[in-house]
């Protein structure tokens, strides 16, 4: 039981540091790249760029190697790389990019942790 609670509580500490990257870089992107946020594509990229900072950040912290670092990120990105070409060809609009992307990024982070489970489940910090 231990172990589980471990490893749901890893789980909660990166959505969290995602979302602390997500919004303490969106400000700072806004000021360096008015009008990031007009197209959705690139919208996507940056958020996902600003959540991989704060769960890279935080991951390094807790002493994870930087494969799982990159792992990680790369569930970030995936969910919205995959909604890209439907909306480049036009059969979802920005926002379908965003809900999907968003919630897919959370099974695909799931997906990582239970994968390398042994990193997750008995890390020690």
């Amino acid at each position: 039981m231990r172990g589980h609670l471990r490893f749901a509580l890893h789980y909660l500490e990166m959505i969290v540091a995602m979302f602390v990257g997500m919004f303490a870089l969106a400000p700072v992107w806004s000021w360096v790249w008015p009008g990031v946020n007009d197209r959705p594509d690139v919208a996507a990229m940056v958020m996902a760029t600003n959540m991989s900072v704060g769960m890279a950040v935080w991951m390094a912290i807790r002493r994870h190697s930087w494969p799982r670092i990159a792992e990680m990120c790369a569930a970030m990105y995936v969910p919205f790389l995959v909604m890209l070409p439907p909306y480049w060809l036009g059969a979802v609009d920005g926002h379908a990019v965003m809900m999907v992307g968003h919630t897919l990024m959370f099974p695909a982070m799931l997906a990582v942790m239970v994968w390398r489970r042994g990193d997750y489940y008995h890390h020690h910090h």
